[in-house]
């Protein structure tokens, strides 16, 4: 077990190094600026996440995509991730993060337009999409389209079930002394019996769920650190300062350099909103919308939300304590900083933030995953998935959390590879659409693209002939 662990951190840090750092920021500038800065219509992406669509063609409504699409970001990242990437990167990484998430709205937006443009109807009139499917007709490569879907099927299994199952089984048996196979046993029965149901039965679900634990999450946060007001803008000056700078630190942290904060910030910044990762345009294709735009729109929300909002408010609550310089690993970090607090009011916040934002993740990646193996081996391949992915969530509850995070890690950066060669290639049809719905005022007309008919019983990615 420590020589694959060895193995899987040495190939993390590889995929990881300077060159997926300048590809996933580049990318977010780039389209940034090609975009004319998009994330000026944050507001009225956010008017628009409200409204509904019955008459557009999908099978939930735009609310339900976004929900299901924050399910899945609004996760460990935001909680445990951040503090992670403080302990291993000092504070500047939360400085990293919140950029990750700025300019990360730009590629969410963008990913999510594409999905919608070259989404396909299933034999039993579902929609599929997603970046496998932009990749086969968007560009014309069959090839990395089946990569980006094994990498999804496999990545799932990591950010998507072990690392959400650790944190709260960690969690658990520490504020509770309940061992991690006792709540694994729960969390996988509570999953599996939503994730049986499919995408309506996840998106109800979501509905109620998230706007739950996301205004119950920020509402904590924002007390803690009214209850702590005084050290707040010596905090914001250290998180600014250690981004450039770096920040050595005493005690068991042994240093932090400016590469340690971005390398750490960027990967937990991607691992929490997921911007460039592929992954929200699969929930996004499945989306009730008259045109690309409208629904890509919606979909850039869930980055604005994710990290400019609560991984913000998180990396803020984790500075601010001071416990950061103690030498506490990521999780330990975590309880520390929020359990420091009278009247278990931290702990309280905490216990409850995790308990849903896991839980949520754990149904949201699980539709990502089902339709990325769709997509390879056809719909008689989804039930087997199924039962393995919610096994895999007791596996996860009971393994190292280094080994989990790493492995995590590791297969994003192998997702997002292929993704954002497509937004790359393909970034002329993202502003000719931009062009066509949003800058002529023109959101409410109904898309000319034609849809796209498949059989996925029958068809599958993996040796399929090239006829469509």
């Amino acid at each position: 077990m420590e020589t694959i662990a060895s193995l899987i951190s040495k190939i993390d840090s590889i995929i990881w190094g300077w060159p997926l750092l300048i590809l996933l920021m580049g990318t977010h500038l780039f389209l940034t600026i090609r975009l004319k800065f998009i994330q000026r219509y944050i507001p009225k992406a956010i008017k628009l996440s409200v409204c509904q669509d019955d008459c557009a063609a999908g099978d939930v409504s735009q609310f339900s995509a976004l929900t299901t699409a924050l399910a899945a970001t609004i996760g460990t990242g935001n909680i445990v991730g951040v503090s992670t990437a403080v302990a291993l990167g000092g504070p500047g990484a939360v400085f990293w993060m919140w950029l990750t998430g700025v300019f990360g709205i730009a590629t969410k937006y963008a990913e999510s337009l594409l999905a919608v443009k070259y989404r396909v109807r299933t034999e039993d009139g579902t929609m599929a999409g997603g970046p496998m499917y932009v990749l086969e007709y968007g560009l014309k490569q069959k090839w990395l389209a089946v990569l980006f879907a094994l990498f999804t099927a496999i990545a799932a299994f990591g950010i998507g079930c072990m690392v959400q199952a650790n944190s709260i089984a960690s969690m658990v048996e520490k504020q509770f002394n309940i061992p991690t196979w006792a709540t694994g046993i729960v969390l996988m029965l509570l999953a599996g019996a939503v994730i049986v149901g499919g995408i309506k039965s996840i998106a109800r679900v979501c509905n109620k769920l998230v706007p739950f634990m996301a205004v119950f999450y920020v509402l904590g946060c924002l007390l803690i650190l009214i209850l702590t007001a005084d050290t707040i803008p010596a905090t914001i000056m250290l998180i600014l300062d250690s981004a450039f700078n770096g920040q050595a630190a005493s005690g068991g942290f042994a240093g932090s350099t400016m590469m340690m904060a971005m390398r750490y910030g960027v990967a937990r910044g991607l691992f929490s909103n997921e911007s460039g990762l592929g992954s929200a345009p699969i929930v996004a294709a499945a989306a009730q919308t008259r045109n690309s735009v409208k629904q890509a729109l919606v979909s850039s929300t869930g980055t604005f939300w994710d990290t400019v909002i609560i991984c913000a408010l998180t990396g803020i609550v984790i500075v601010n304590s001071g416990l950061w310089d103690q030498g506490l690993d990521g999780n330990h970090l975590t309880h520390a900083a929020f359990g420091h607090l009278p009247f278990s009011i931290g702990q309280i916040i905490l216990t409850v933030g995790l308990l849903t934002f896991v839980f949520s993740t754990i149904l949201g990646w699980s539709y990502y995953a089902e339709k990325a193996v769709e997509y390879l081996f056809g719909k008689i391949a989804i039930l087997p998935y199924r039962l393995v992915f919610i096994a895999l969530i007791f596996v996860g509850a009971i393994f190292s959390l280094n080994v989990v995070w790493d492995f995590a890690d590791l297969a994003n950066g192998l997702m997002a590879i292929p993704n954002l060669i497509s937004l790359l290639l393909l970034h002329g049809v993202i502003v000719q659409e931009t062009k066509k719905y949003l800058w002529n005022n023109n959101l409410e007309a109904d898309s000319d693209d034609p849809v796209i008919e498949i059989n996925t019983m029958k068809r599958a990615a993996i040796g399929r002939s090239e006829q469509h």
